[in-house]
Protein backbone atom coordinates (compact mmCIF):
# COMPACT_ATOMS: atom_id res chain seq x y z
CA UNK A 1 0.00 0.00 0.00
CA UNK A 2 1.61 3.40 -1.19
CA UNK A 3 2.52 5.86 2.15
CA UNK A 4 3.17 8.64 0.22
CA UNK A 5 -0.05 11.19 -0.53
CA UNK A 6 0.97 11.81 -4.43
CA UNK A 7 1.03 7.66 -4.76
CA UNK A 8 -2.41 7.32 -2.82
CA UNK A 9 -3.46 10.07 -5.54
CA UNK A 10 -2.25 8.26 -8.17
CA UNK A 11 -3.92 4.61 -7.12
CA UNK A 12 -7.33 6.52 -6.98
CA UNK A 13 -7.01 8.02 -10.38
CA UNK A 14 -5.93 4.74 -11.91
CA UNK A 15 -8.59 2.44 -10.14
CA UNK A 16 -11.23 5.39 -11.90
CA UNK A 17 -9.26 5.12 -15.33
CA UNK A 18 -9.16 0.94 -15.04
CA UNK A 19 -13.12 1.16 -14.76
CA UNK A 20 -13.55 3.78 -17.55
CA UNK A 21 -11.71 1.39 -20.03
CA UNK A 22 -13.30 -1.62 -19.26
CA UNK A 23 -16.39 0.00 -19.95
CA UNK A 24 -15.19 1.02 -22.84
CA UNK A 25 -13.56 -2.41 -23.98
CA UNK A 26 -17.22 -4.05 -22.57
CA UNK A 27 -19.25 -1.92 -25.17
CA UNK A 28 -16.83 -2.52 -28.07
CA UNK A 29 -17.25 -6.13 -27.87
CA UNK A 30 -20.36 -5.54 -27.52
CA UNK A 31 -21.00 -3.98 -30.23
CA UNK A 32 -18.86 -6.38 -32.60
CA UNK A 33 -20.71 -9.17 -30.92
CA UNK A 34 -24.29 -7.98 -32.09
CA UNK A 35 -22.67 -7.25 -35.65
CA UNK A 36 -21.57 -10.91 -35.97
CA UNK A 37 -24.99 -12.17 -34.88
CA UNK A 38 -27.13 -9.79 -36.90
CA UNK A 39 -28.00 -10.99 -40.61
CA UNK A 40 -29.21 -9.51 -43.98
CA UNK A 41 -29.64 -5.94 -44.31
CA UNK A 42 -29.32 -5.31 -40.84
CA UNK A 43 -25.35 -6.88 -40.83
CA UNK A 44 -24.84 -4.13 -43.45
CA UNK A 45 -26.44 -1.24 -41.32
CA UNK A 46 -24.55 -2.02 -38.35
CA UNK A 47 -21.14 -1.62 -39.58
CA UNK A 48 -21.23 2.38 -39.19
CA UNK A 49 -22.12 1.92 -35.59
CA UNK A 50 -19.61 -0.46 -35.00
CA UNK A 51 -16.77 1.44 -36.55
CA UNK A 52 -17.88 4.16 -34.66
CA UNK A 53 -17.55 2.20 -31.40
CA UNK A 54 -13.73 1.40 -32.05
CA UNK A 55 -12.80 4.79 -33.07
CA UNK A 56 -14.88 6.18 -29.42
CA UNK A 57 -12.47 3.58 -27.44
CA UNK A 58 -9.49 4.30 -29.60
CA UNK A 59 -9.91 7.99 -29.05
CA UNK A 60 -10.84 7.02 -25.15
CA UNK A 61 -7.60 5.27 -24.99
CA UNK A 62 -9.48 1.97 -23.80
CA UNK A 63 -7.56 0.20 -26.77
CA UNK A 64 -4.45 0.99 -29.14
CA UNK A 65 -4.57 2.68 -32.28
CA UNK A 66 -3.63 -0.72 -34.01
CA UNK A 67 -6.31 -3.10 -32.42
CA UNK A 68 -8.70 -0.55 -33.27
CA UNK A 69 -7.54 -0.39 -37.40
CA UNK A 70 -7.50 -4.52 -36.67
CA UNK A 71 -10.85 -4.81 -35.68
CA UNK A 72 -11.50 -2.33 -39.07
CA UNK A 73 -9.84 -4.52 -41.28
CA UNK A 74 -11.58 -7.67 -40.23
CA UNK A 75 -14.95 -6.68 -40.36
CA UNK A 76 -14.59 -4.50 -43.62
CA UNK A 77 -13.17 -8.14 -44.75
CA UNK A 78 -15.95 -9.95 -43.38
CA UNK A 79 -18.14 -7.44 -44.59
CA UNK A 80 -16.95 -8.20 -47.82
CA UNK A 81 -16.81 -11.67 -48.01
CA UNK A 82 -20.68 -11.61 -47.07
CA UNK A 83 -21.74 -9.14 -50.30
Amino acid sequence: MANIKSAKKRMRQQEKQRARNKAARSRLRTAIKKHRASEGSARSESVPATYSEIDRAEKRGAIHRNAAARYKSRLAKAAAKKS
